[in-house]
This record gives structure tokens, sequence and C-alpha cells, in this order.
């Protein structure tokens, strides 16, 4: 309100000849007098306002706004014929309404409402405001204030204030409330045409709105209304169907794509060196404070750059963490490969000092990362399936990882050498291979891959030292059923594992979906062992 104030008076400073001194259309010092009037005066000139507000000029409107505001906040003060406007409630001169002049109050009154004209001033103030506001915050209130009366609206006012607005989303919700109207109207005509504009415009709102004309008397006397609300129903209702079915397999890949990226470096190294790498999880973690730390640079070196900070943090990120599972390599893991519980118990280890580590340096709380605008929002696609900007980009930056990695293992020296050794270590050693070597980069390749997948959890997930337990087990289950070793294997179980799981979470939560999946795995790996795709060995 504050805000409004401010720019109605910065209106009647600079403007105020013009607004309230020019008669084009609404007489402003006559609606002004007769707001000053008795009942019936107001009622009248409310009345007639309202009516023509679907083709009164935009200033004209303004100006009643103005007047309109001033008179529910006793603003308006009457002088005999006249009717001056104060900047503040109690001050003693305002502006002559019609000519702008500084004029003294004294002698003069302020107009008392009573309720009929009260509804009718907050309805006119809403139309006003919803066409003529200034801001979308003061056209989204004069909405709110319209929609409450409704009844009382003309069908020109919403029509030209959506086809004027300029906003997405208010110009979609002016839409709404003309069809609400429209379903509300005495005219059977009217009603119909608004039923089918409905059905041409499926939501699961849509739906709510139509459902509740089976209790209009209209649906049991009127046989075409009840055939054509029944139709648009089953209609809206159809479509709402498919549209959730699109988001639930949409929200299956991207979920799917993060597990591919979480999975794709944990496949390599236990493929390769057979090691259970229980610090996977926070390889990904360590990705995604990378990334954080890019965000922070860019926020104070680079701020109108801070969009392409994401972009950015990809190579920091997968050097990041390649460096670390390097470094765990050579000072750990190099000693116990031979030992597979010891391995186990020393990554494990490593978690849990990795995790405490971020803790002591960040703090334990979720880290607010700023949404660049590729990855915020979305588009409505069909029904109530929006493809969100966020999700599409984990599903897109996964399919880009599987590309690369698939060209570095198959297009690569370093990817031969990986397979090479992958087969049989033992012939890959004698044909001069440095076994140790390929060991130490793939895992820091591995690695790599688990810290792109903290960059595309970033817009989707909380980031918290904690976070990487989320996603080793699910790690896990997709390595070993896709099949130890084989990218095309994991990339399939991540599909596989990712749609089950959104699609049985609506049915039965999130903690049974994954005891189904966990229970389906097992009994699928008790009749293949080896999971989808085995890879070929030598031994």
């Amino acid at each position: 309100m504050k805000a409004w104030i401010c720019g109605t008076f910065l209106l009647l400073a600079g403007l105020v000849q013009p607004v309230l001194g020019a008669t084009p259309g609404l007489d402003r010092a006559g609606f002004a007098v007769s707001l000053c009037g008795d009942g019936v005066a107001q009622t009248r000139a409310l009345d007639a306002l309202i009516r023509s507000s679907g083709e009164e000029a935009v200033d004209d409107l303004a100006a009643a706004g103005i007047l309109l505001r001033g008179l529910l906040e006793r603003r308006l003060v009457c002088l005999g014929d006249t009717a001056v406007l104060l900047d503040k409630v109690g001050a003693s001169a305002g502006r002559e309404v019609g000519i702008g002049a500084v004029r003294s109050t004294e002698g003069g009154r302020s107009p008392v409402l009573g309720l009929r004209q009260r509804a009718l001033t907050e309805t006119a103030l809403g139309i006003a405001t919803l066409v003529a506001g200034e801001t979308v915050e003061l056209r989204s209130k004069g909405l709110a204030a319209v929609e409450r009366r409704m009844a009382g609206v003309p069908d020109a006012v919403l029509l030209r204030a959506q086809i004027n607005e300029s906003d997405a989303g208010l110009k979609a919700a002016i839409g709404v409330a003309a069809q609400g109207a429209a379903l509300s109207s005495p005219d059977p005509m009217r009603r119909l045409a608004a039923i089918r504009a409905v059905a041409d415009a499926p939501s699961g709102a849509a739906v709510s709105r139509l459902s509740a004309l089976r209790s209009d008397p209209a649906y049991g006397a009127d046989p075409a209304f009840r055939a054509a609300l029944d139709a648009g129903i089953a209609r809206v209702e159809r479509a709402v169907w498919i549209g959730n079915g699109l988001a639930l397999l949409y929200n299956g890949l991207s979920f799917a794509s993060i597990l591919f990226m979480a999975a794709a470096g944990l496949a390599i190294i236990f493929g390769l060196m057979g090691v259970i790498n229980l610090a996977q999880g926070e390889f990904i973690m360590v990705g995604a404070y990378a990334a954080y730390g890019v965000q922070d640079t860019f926020r104070r070196f680079a701020p109108g750059l801070l969009d392409l900070y994401l972009l950015a943090a990809i190579p920091v990120a997968f050097l990041a963490a390649a460096l670390v599972g390097i470094l765990i390599e050579a000072l750990i893991l190099r000693h116990l490969y031979r030992r597979p519980l010891m391995s186990l118990l020393a990554t494990w280890a490593v978690s849990l000092f990795l995790i405490n580590l971020v803790r002591v340096v960040f703090g334990s709380q979720n880290l607010q990362f700023a949404m660049p605008s590729y990855v915020s929002g979305g588009v409505p696609l069909y029904a109530d399936f929006i493809v969100t900007w966020n999700r599409l980009f984990a599903i897109a930056f996964a399919t880009a990882t599987l590309a690369l990695t698939l060209l570095i293992l198959k297009r690569t020296p370093l990817g031969l050498d990986i397979r090479a050794v992958t087969q049989n270590r033992d012939m890959a050693a004698c044909l001069g291979i440095r076994t140790r070597r390929v060991d130490r980069l793939a895992f820091g390749f591995g690695s790599g891959l688990a810290g792109l997948a903290g960059v595309a959890l970033c817009p989707i997930y909380s980031v918290n030292p904690g976070m990487g337990a989320t996603f080793i087990v699910d790690s896990f289950m997709v390595v070993v059923l896709g099949g130890v070793g084989t990218v095309v294997g994991t990339l399939v179980a991540a599909l596989g594992i990712g749609g089950a799981n959104v699609l049985i979470e609506p049915f039965y939560g999130a903690v049974a979906a994954k005891v189904i999946v966990l229970a389906g795995i097992i009994l699928f790996l008790q009749r293949r062992p080896e999971g989808l795709f085995a890879v070929r060995r030598r031994r």
C-alpha cells in the first residue's frame, strides 16, 4: 500500500494537471462531487464507472483509481460543490480535483460509505488498478479484488486487461478469471462456449472448475449443457492423465540421468580394479562444492557474468574430484588392491573424513546456489506437464557425459589401456601396459565423472556434506544390475532403476519404492548374476 501511495503522490506532484484537470471522457470533477453526495449519488456514479470501465480511457481509469483510493483512505475532502484530494490523512490543504490548485480543507468533510457503496468502490478500484496499474504487482492486486466480486464486473474489462497485459503469468491468470466468470454466466450460449474454452486448455484446475458445474441446476435441466459438460470433463481428464504420464517419464529420465552420472565412474573403478569405493558419493559432493566455489568467485570478481558460473564449473568440478581421487589412490588404495575388505573399509573411512572436513570448512547447512536463467523456470508442454529447464539441463548434461565417456574409452590410448586391463590385467602387463598408472588414471577419471554429477545436482537437489550418501546405494545397484565395468549396462540400469523409482513412488512412497526396486534387483540377479551386460574377460 505504501508503494501505491508513493506512486500516487508522484503522479499528483508532476502530472496532477493533465490527470485530474483534463476531461477527455470521464468528468473527473463531477465524479468526485458525486462521491461526496449521499448513498444514492455514490451508487449511481460507481455503477456508471463500472459499466463503462471496458471502454474508458486508461488515463481516466487511472485518475478514477486515485480518487477511489483517496475515498477509501479518507483523503478525499468535500467542500461545497468541489472536492480536494489530500497528500495524507489530516492534512490542512490538498489539490482541488479538476483544477489541481492547492486549496485549504477548512470546513470540509470526508464522505461516508455504506456497505453497498464500499463494495462498489472496492470493485471499481480493482478494475481501475487491473487496467491502469503501472506494475505487475499492482495489476495482480487489482485482479484479486475483481475476482472477489466477479458478478458485477463487465466482460469487456477482463477481455481488455488480458489483451493489454504484458506479463505472461498475469495474462494467463486473467484468462482463468474470465473463464470462471463465463462459466457462471446466466447466458447459456456463453456458458457452453466457456466450457469448450476450458476444455481447450486442460489442467487439474480445469477439471475442478468443470466438475463443480455438475451441481449446477442447469446440469439436470438442460440436456445440451449436461452433454457439453460431460464431454468437456472427459476430454480434460484424458489430457491430464496423459500430461501426468509425460511428467512421470520426464522426472524418471532426469533422475536416471543423475544416477548414470553418479554410477558411471563407479562402474569404471569397480570393473577395472575390483575396488568397492564407498567414497564415490563424496566425490559427487566434492564436485558440487567446487561448483559453489566457482559461483563465489564469479560473484566476487565478475558479477555481471554470474549466469555463466555453472558452465565454468564443469571442468573445475571434474578436475577437483579427479585430483582428490588420484591422491586417495596414490596414498591409500594402491596398497590394498589384493585386499578387498580392507579397501572397502579404507574408502568408507575416506568418505567419513571428506564429510567431516567439508563440515569444518563450509558448515553443515545447505548451500545456496544462484540459478542461472537457462536452468530456471520451464515451459508448459501439455496439460499440467511442464518441461523444467533444470531437469532438462541434467538430461542434456548426462547425454554429453555419456558421449564423451564412450569416446574416451573407445577412441583414446587411455581408453584402450583401461579396456585391456579390465579384460586381462596380467596379459596387459606382459604387453608393456603400466597397469598401476592405468589404475591411477582410471580412478581419477571415475572420480571426475562423479564430480560432474555434483554439478548436475546443483540446480535440482540440496547440496550439503551428507549429500553423497543419498546416491551411493543407488549407484551400486546400478553398477551391479548393469554389469560390472560396462558403461552401456550402467546407462540401461540407471534408466530402469530411475524410472521404476519414479513410477512406484507416487503409489507407495519413496521408502517403499526403494525397497520394491531393491527386491526386484535381487530376484533378477538370482537368475543372472553377471547383470544385464557381462564384460568379456580372459583370465
